[in-house]
């Protein structure tokens, strides 16, 4: 494709990121555990919202549980859902790589891998309980980071 790309208004980054999973409760104490993230919202048996560093939203839903419209006090939210092992990643400070990955062997989460990125970050990979891979990068895995 060839043109001009049309500009966008204003955004300041991804707020949310969904993960769906098997077992809710298994899910949010993994991440509590994993990040320290606190539960700002549990729906019983459909998901949990978990704040993400003070300034992102990770969006745990069981399984199948978002098939449906799901009504709100502000409208409607369309159905939703996912399957298979995903993907997301984790901002790091450089000067942190060695507590990650004692934090991790403290919780007994084995690191799958570790990338030396091309720009010079460095990549921890690791699963959580539903298979999904977590990385965990330094500055320099993007032209962005």
């Amino acid at each position: 494709m060839s043109g001009a790309r049309p500009q966008a208004p204003a955004l300041t980054g991804v707020l949310e990121t969904a993960l769906y999973v098997a077992d809710l409760d298994r899910a949010e104490a993994f991440y509590a555990r994993l990040l320290g993230a606190r539960t700002l919202l549990a729906e019983a048996d459909r998901m949990r919202a978990l704040d993400v560093a003070g300034r992102q939203v990770l969006l745990l839903f069981r399984c199948g549980a978002s098939d449906a419209e799901n009504p709100v006090p502000g409208g409607v939210v369309p159905p939703h859902d996912a399957r298979g092992r995903i993907h997301l990643c984790f901002a790091i400070p450089a000067d942190a790589l060695d507590a990650w990955e004692a934090h991790l062997a403290a919780l007994g989460v084995a690191v799958e891998s570790r990338v030396r990125a091309e720009r010079g970050a460095t990549c921890l990979y690791v699963r959580d309980p539903d298979g999904h891979l977590v990385e965990l990068a330094t500055p320099g895995l993007w032209e962005t980071y």
